[in-house]
């Protein structure tokens, strides 16, 4: 079971017990996911739940009436859940739980049902009702009983078979059969009972001598048996699904009427398997029960001839009532057999995959039984017939030709286009489906390989290329599995085989996913060095004010000016400008399914306009079939690990910038150089820190991580084990560049933030500094070596002049004493050291206790001479003490 699949259960279970408060499911699926077995119920400790439950049950006997009918109807997991509750009777905590949940939810349904009741006008004690109000009410009350316990009309079922199925496939309507099938009973071969007696005899039958008495229940035995009414015996009408009972003349003697009785049986049991076959042949229950009634069909004409061959002994005077026993016998066990396959299938409203576990189930069942197992397999035979051509065409060829929605692989609409466009989009996934209730339990087993054989053939067709399995045979029920397992085995590997050489020999997958680490995971460095100096300009605009056409020409221009121009795809590689950026965007995705959930989704859209730099993205250009590795969810992954280097990369060029802007300032004249110097340590420790960042993530994260999965795809089988392998990759460098740990990505946020402002300040205050010592400089009265000034150069004196005392007017703030700027510095070195000891120390946690092992690099590499250790040490102490108290 899948993670969002144990989730969904989970919260839905919560929700059924009205739990509210605590941690929510991810504390359950957690301890679901360590806990979890691959147990597998056996008949035996099924049998021994049954008994524990009902031993602690104060009415055990509706508990088995219960499980008995639900087994009757092939209820999947029965077992499994007769199980987990005969544990759950141990759990005297649990059950004590249960108890008060159940009884807290009866107290708020009666409250709920006392304030909506309507009410009813009663009769005044005093006042008498007549006899025959009486009579109406008595005649009202049983008519709505007996609507309610009589099911839904064989043409009501039929009828919404068929608009389900036509809903599900409008393009290919069910034929329906002519009412008059329907409207002359006779046709049926089932008995026709009509409201009133045909005539009442002339003589009772009892007055008659007895082998008068016995020659007239023989013959009248002889219709009853093929489904006529008799003289004597006749049909009682059906309700529902109850089986057939008959009437005999009271008067007929006991030794008789006790043979009769004997006999009466099997024109039951007749009358059960003609209704049967006569309702399933429609075409709106399938090709599978539509198999099933013909085999049965063919069953029944050997009673019918023995009927017959009676019929004629009769006519001459040979057939006495106990020879038509002793012919009927051999036959009834087959009769009883058919009969109890045709209400089963019945009751448990059966179609396709479920038809055909039952006819299994029983086929096992009847172990010991030989005749019975012969029949049962001999049905089971005939039945999966049109099952199995279905799925003969699924993993052979990958087509599904179900039209009565049989078959346990079910096929949606979705279009392959959307895979590159919807984030959510589960296109692999979802376009073919399991329906559980439709896989024969034969076949459990290989469910999945099942699907996924078809699913591999059919991405090769949709590409324009007709494949066929070498290995087709002819696939047939048997009781041993072994035979159609290793078709379906031969069909799976080679439907595997041909996907995976078609993606990674025609259509290079391998080398399209280096070509997307060379732009996204910043594999080529002289590409960025290019692209980031073309378009810096460009980037500083607000992500409005930018053009999109000119970023695309700045990008082609740096891709042919570098090493990528050998990448043969790196025409598909594109501009994105996101509406978020990079920290909103991973909050978001990191509250799904969380309590933050609602909160950030509601929350009011920032005013802050984005800048170029903060809403730049590449994207990439995939076509189908490449897109269903390459699909939009893993290149938003890709886009986030692209977008949080690309920072890092700015942040770290606006530290150099300020580092070469100091390199200049150097040159002017201060009164004091003390908070200078504290500067450019501070300079020196940022860009240290981001630099370190930057190594860690890409040289101990993302090439270790992306050999590892190199490795894995050439050892990969399927193209399910391709997929696996590079959702791992991307989770793990997601994880270990820290972008998934929500506390990790705010600390690191800040951090750059700080590094972000320090920088600007530093910009500012030397810009400052270059202006005033240009201002001094223009005051000077120079001229050239051709002599004083013209009037020209005067006029460009002056404005320069006006510029720079408008420039310096506007950062007064930086050129006021050196003790407040001082301040300032000091104030960036707090911040700025108060958040990287908090992420040391929040990384020392993780590392510690979440097994997160890579983090600690980073320790390591910030703390490479033990400056933070002591500070760190204390923060532990200081931490384990709070916990003490």
């Amino acid at each position: 079971m899948s993670e969002f699949r144990i989730h969904h259960d989970v919260n839905e279970l919560l929700s059924l017990l009205h739990v509210r408060g605590g941690d929510g499911a991810e504390v359950y699926i957690d301890l679901l996911q360590k806990n979890r077995t691959p147990y597998v119920t056996t008949t035996v400790s099924a049998h021994s739940a049954k008994v524990k439950i009902a031993e602690h049950s104060k009415t055990p006997e509706d508990f088995l009436r219960k499980y008995e009918e639900l087994k009757s109807k092939n209820a999947r997991n029965l077992d499994p859940l007769v199980y987990l509750l005969s544990k759950l009777t141990e759990d005297k905590e649990t059950l004590k739980c249960l108890q008060q949940n159940a009884k807290e939810r009866s107290e708020m349904s009666a409250n709920v049902t006392s304030s909506s009741t309507t009410s009813f006008s009663i009769p005044a004690t005093s006042t008498k009702m007549s006899m025959q109000e009486l009579e109406e009410l008595r005649k009202k009350l049983g008519n709505v009983t007996a609507s309610a316990s009589v099911p839904q009309s064989a043409e009501v079922i039929r009828k919404m078979l068929r608009d389900r199925h036509n809903k599900k496939n409008p393009t290919q309507p069910i034929p329906v059969f002519p009412n008059w099938v329907y409207d002359r009973p006779a046709l049926i071969g089932d008995f026709i009972t009509s409201p009133t007696p045909m005539g009442d005899p002339v003589v009772a039958i009892g007055t008659m001598p007895l082998p008068v008495q016995e020659q007239a229940l023989v013959e009248d035995l002889l219709y009853v048996l093929v489904g006529v009414d008799g003289r004597d015996v006749t049909a009682q009408p059906v309700l529902g699904r109850q089986s057939r009972s008959f009437i005999v003349d009271p008067s007929l003697d006991m030794s008789i009427k006790e043979l009769v009785n004997r006999i009466l049986p099997v024109a039951s049991c007749y009358s059960t398997i003609t209704r049967f076959t006569e309702e399933k042949s429609s075409f709106e229950y399938g090709q599978v029960n539509h198999a099933l009634t013909a085999a049965m069909r063919t069953l029944m004409k050997e009673y019918l001839i023995l009927v017959t061959q009676l019929e004629h002994l009769h006519r001459q005077g040979m057939l006495s009532l106990q020879k038509l026993w002793f012919y009927i016998q051999p036959t009834m066990r087959t009769i009883e057999v058919l009969a109890s396959i045709a209400t089963s299938v019945e009751k448990g409203e059966c179609m396709g995959g479920s038809t055909l576990s039952l006819l299994h189930d029983r086929t096992f069942n009847y172990t010991g039984d030989s005749q019975a197992q012969e029949l049962c397999l001999y049905l089971t035979k005939a039945a999966s017939v049109p099952y199995f051509e279905i799925l003969e065409k699924w993993i052979y060829r990958g087509i599904i030709k179900d039209p009565y929605s049989e078959f346990m692989v079910e096929e949606h609409e979705l279009q392959k286009e959307k895979i590159q466009e919807d984030y959510n989009d589960k296109y692999w996934d979802q376009r073919y489906t399991i329906v559980q209730h439709k896989i024969p339990s034969f076949l459990q087993k290989m469910a999945d390989k099942i699907l996924s054989t078809g699913k591999y053939l059919n991405v090769v067709r949709e590409c324009g290329r007709d494949v066929t399995c070498p290995d087709a045979k002819e696939v047939l029920y048997t009781l041993k599995e072994r035979a159609y397992v290793e078709q379906i085995e031969k069909a799976y590997n080679y439907a595997s085989k041909v996907l995976l050489d078609f993606l990674m020999e025609e259509k290079e997958l391998v080398s399209r996913l280096r070509s997307i680490k060379h732009y996204f995971l910043m594999d080529k460095g002289d590409f960025f060095v290019h692209f980031m100096d073309l378009t810096e300009e460009e980037l500083k605009k607000p992500v409005d004010d930018i053009i999109p056409p000119r970023l695309e020409a700045l990008l082609e221009l740096a891709l042919r000016m570098s090493t990528a121009n050998t990448d043969p795809f790196k025409d598909d590689l594109k501009i994105d400008l996101m509406p978020h950026d990079v920290i909103t965007q991973l909050l978001r995705v990191l509250a799904i399914e969380t309590k933050q959930e609602k909160a950030i989704i509601s929350a009011d859209p920032t005013d802050v306009a984005l800048s170029g730099l903060e809403a730049f993205s590449f994207d990439y250009i995939v076509k189908w079939p490449l897109s269903l590795i390459i699909n939009r969810k893993a290149l938003t992954r890709y886009q986030m690990l692209f977008r949080h280097l690309f920072y890092c990369k700015h942040v770290e060029r606006l530290l150099c910038n300020v580092w070469i802007s100091n390199k200049s300032a150097k040159q002017y004249s201060l009164h004091s150089a003390k908070w200078f110097a504290g500067a450019f340590a501070l300079r020196q420790r940022m860009l240290n820190f981001v630099q370190n960042i930057q190594y860690y993530m890409m040289f101990e994260v993302m090439e270790p991580t992306w050999h590892i999965m190199e490795n894995n795809l050439k050892l990969a089988s399927n193209i399910d084990d391709v997929l696996c392998h590079h959702t791992s990759f991307l989770d793990n460098c997601l994880k270990d560049c820290m972008l998934t740990n929500p506390e990790l990505l705010k600390i690191f946020s800040k951090l750059m933030s700080v590094c972000v402002m320090f920088t600007n300040c530093m910009q500012r205050f030397t810009q400052s500094m270059r202006m005033d010592g240009e201002m001094n400089y223009l005051t000077l009265e120079h001229g050239t070596m051709e002599g004083p000034p013209t009037q020209s150069e005067r006029t460009e004196e002056a404005e320069k002049k006006k510029l720079t005392s408008k420039f310096l007017a506007e950062h007064v703030d930086f050129l006021q004493s050196d003790s407040s700027f001082e301040g300032t510095i000091s104030k960036f070195d707090s911040n700025f050291s108060t958040l990287l000891l908090d992420l040391l120390d929040k990384l020392s946690i993780y590392s510690t206790n979440d097994c997160e092992h890579s983090m600690i690099n980073i320790i390591y590499r910030l703390d490479f001479n033990g400056f933070y250790t002591d500070r760190l040490e204390r923060m532990a102490v200081e931490r384990s003490q709070k916990a003490a108290a």
